[in-house]
């Protein structure tokens, strides 16, 4: 007898339904739905570039703060607004503070001290003769203004100190008018001087050289001075004429004789000085002699110019 150990064979087409599947589905419903996420700000961008546009919500979620928004909404500021923000307002210490007063300081003093040398700078540039000759002149000056103080002083003295003052105040006047009627050149004058003395043989001096030895005579101490005849005052002026110089419309011939009065020995000096009067015309071949006497008469006269306008106060 035989047995068949093989287990019965199941009939196909009755596979039974699976049993988990109503179970998977009942485990689905029962999971609760997750909240929704909230939207993540936009990354802040670098300076220059525009913000990224957040990306839309989706539907049921809960928009962003409003900051987050503000800030994404912001236009990227420029160089020249972030420069204006870090210059204004200004940000200055105590020790920047004092720094600028520093230098403020230093920098007045140099202009000060600029101005100090450009002003001196004529001198500067002057040669040894022409210095020689300033400070000669100056001392000259300073000489007789210190004489003529010296006189008024006397004249105030004895007006004060006088028993007829009227009568030395009109003896005043009288010195006073005759002095005047010298320097207007219509009085005769007298005194001690020089006597200068220029052959021009080639031609070359001109009236521009004249005038220069009449401001050098003038400037040491000349008093009166007549110049071939004509009398010098204070409204003379030279012009060059054919074949001579003119002095005040009157033409005269060389040799130019100068005939001057005042102190001798401060007169010579002033023509002789290195690079002088004397030299100049040395240089166009001219020959120059100066001598001194106690006695030099000035007698050439100018007529008195009756004003067309001006009158006497007291009349």
């Amino acid at each position: 007898m035989s047995t068949n150990d093989n287990p019965p064979e199941e009939p196909m087409g009755s596979e039974l339904p699976p049993q988990d599947e109503p179970e998977q589905g009942a485990q689905r419903e029962a999971q609760p739905a997750r909240p929704p996420q909230p939207a993540r700000p936009a990354e802040p961008t670098e300076p220059g570039e525009a913000a990224a546009p957040a990306a839309p919500a989706a539907p049921g979620e809960p928009a962003a703060s409003e900051a987050a928004a503000a800030k994404a909404a912001e236009p990227a500021q420029t160089g020249r607004q972030r420069l204006a923000e870090g210059l204004w307002p200004p940000r200055v210490s105590r020790a920047q503070l004092i720094v600028a007063l520093l230098l403020f300081v230093l920098g007045l003093g140099l202009a000060i001290q600029v101005r100090s040398n450009s002003d001196s700078s004529a001198l500067r540039g002057a040669r040894q003769e022409d210095l020689v000759r300033i400070l000669d002149e100056l001392d000259g000056r300073t000489k007789r203004l210190e004489d003529e103080k010296q006189q008024l002083e006397d004249q105030r003295k004895e007006l004060e100190s006088s028993s007829n003052q009227a009568e030395e105040a009109r003896r005043q006047t009288i010195e006073k008018e005759r002095q005047l009627g010298i320097l207007a050149g219509t009085v005769a004058a007298q005194g001690p001087g020089i006597t200068l003395k220029i052959t021009d043989p080639k031609g070359q001096v001109q009236s521009d050289q004249l005038l220069d030895t009449l401001q050098e005579l003038r400037a040491a101490g000349a008093e009166a001075i007549q110049i071939n005849g004509v009398r010098i005052v204070a409204g003379s002026y030279f012009s060059d004429e054919g074949g001579g110089i003119g002095i005040d419309g009157k033409k005269i011939t060389q040799p130019y004789e100068f005939k001057v009065i005042g102190k001798a020995q401060d007169l010579e000096p002033a023509l002789n000085i290195p690079g002088g009067v004397v030299q100049t015309l040395e240089k166009e071949q001219a020959t120059v002699a100066v001598t001194r006497s106690a006695k030099i008469v000035v007698d050439a006269l100018r007529a008195a110019k009756q004003p067309d306008y001006a009158r006497s106060s007291s009349s």
